[in-house]
């Protein structure tokens, strides 16, 4: 399985790393919206949404709504800057989720509405953030994409390393009624991996020690989207969102994370100076 897990990640890095670097901001911003739905699908499954038209019906909604967003922000970037603000707010909520872990855990429970909302709330912010990212600095789109790079770095960098981490040396459990092969050592593996490869990284886009607090944080929130996700396979009985990618499960396991960091990434460059 480790094997599979690092082929495939060898794989769809350097494709990924070259959309950022290489493509313009709306062909990215298309890039993305297609990934990220493909998660938002897989999602809706969890949700216990099983009938195949009503899921379309959802997926479509969710891309109207960025299309919407693209056409009503007419390129000032002011309603992304929104919308990540909401995926923010959203993120700080589903902290209480978490500390209610049973709610909605019951198929056909009422949640389910909240669970297809969270969807949104959780897909879109994220696909406006990155979109933010890639598109910002002064002048315009000067090291956007080096900071894009940066953030995601940091996300992926921190998966790997709490997964290595905590396979090696996790004895305390993070979170055992959520995810139990979640460990303390795994999640302090993770912020150094992280932070480590977003400075490392980051120096051509200007990051340096001063940003450390703010990567910090959005290493911990990372943390938050990975057990979201986990909150709500749990309720679906379900150990992987998908079996698209080998040795990763499905493609919301691969950017669960980046869902939840990515937004405050963005809020603390773009709209607080980070």
């Amino acid at each position: 399985m480790t094997k599979t897990r690092v082929l495939a990640a060898l794989i769809m890095a350097p494709v990924a790393i070259a959309a950022i670097l290489l493509l313009p901001t709306q062909w990215l911003a298309a890039a993305a919206a297609a990934v990220l739905l493909i998660g938002l699908w897989e999602w809706l499954k969890l949700a216990d949404v099983e009938d195949t038209l009503a899921r379309t019906v959802l997926l479509v909604l969710n891309l109207v709504l960025m299309v919407l967003l693209v056409w009503a922000d007419a390129g000032t970037l002011v309603l992304f800057q929104i919308a990540t603000l909401v995926g923010v707010a959203w993120w700080l909520g589903a902290l209480v989720w978490l500390r209610f872990f049973n709610f909605g855990a019951q198929p056909g429970s009422p949640a389910r509405i909240l669970k297809l909302l969270a969807g949104t709330l959780a897909i879109v912010p994220a696909w406006a953030a990155l979109v933010l990212i890639h598109a910002g600095g002064d002048p315009p789109g000067h090291q956007g994409h080096l900071w894009l790079l940066a953030a995601l770095a940091l996300v992926w960098a921190a998966d790997s390393g709490a997964y290595f981490a905590g396979r090696h040396f996790g004895k305390h459990k993070l979170a055992p009624r959520i995810s139990p092969n979640k460990t303390w050592e795994g999640l302090v593996g993770g912020l150094i991996a992280g932070v480590a490869v977003a400075v490392g990284l980051g120096w051509l886009a200007g990051i340096d020690a001063a940003h450390l607090p703010g990567l910090l944080v959005t290493s911990v929130v990372a943390v938050l989207g990975d057990l979201f996700e986990s909150l709500i396979k749990r309720h679906a009985g379900a150990k992987d969102s998908g079996h698209l990618i080998p040795g990763h499960g499905g493609v919301l396991d691969r950017v669960d994370g980046v869902l939840a960091a990515i937004p405050v990434f963005a809020l603390g460059k773009e709209i607080f100076g980070f």
